[in-house]
């Protein structure tokens, strides 16, 4: 009984590497953000906030950036390299500008040619106060 216990124990330890193994092994290129979002807590109105995240490719195959947009004309993304490779990764500046005060959430969408995440959503936050409250 205590060899059958021991057994499974070990066979169940032994599962998520393998499946860890098969999908880090699965074609194509795998894109991950660092962070994957990013809440600027409180900010003053009329400020200009920004932030570096890195665009890392886990796959094996080259990352192709396709096209980077922003949700609003306020937010603005710069500074990547259309290609990464295999392991690789390229920054990602940021700068989203204050405008009334409130609750502000933003999006930076990267399209990519990760054939299981083609649209990858950063989200981006800050709760904007006036600057004499």
């Amino acid at each position: 009984m205590k060899n059958l216990t021991l057994l499974l124990v070990v066979l169940a330890l032994g599962q998520p590497a393998r499946a860890q193994e098969a999908k880090s092994s699965a074609k194509g290129a795998r894109i991950a953000v660092e962070p994957p979002g990013f809440d600027f807590g409180q900010a003053l109105k009329n400020r200009d906030l920004s932030k570096e995240f890195f665009i890392r490719n886990f796959g094996n195959e080259d990352l192709a950036i396709e096209k980077v947009t922003t949700s609003c004309g306020c937010t603005v993304a710069e500074g990547y390299s259309k290609v990464v490779r295999p392991g690789g990764s390229t920054p990602l500046q940021v700068k989203m500008h204050t405008l009334a005060p409130g609750k502000m959430q933003k999006s930076v969408l990267i399209r990519s040619n990760d054939p299981t995440h083609a649209v990858f959503e950063l989200k981006l936050s800050a709760d904007v106060v006036d600057a004499d409250k």
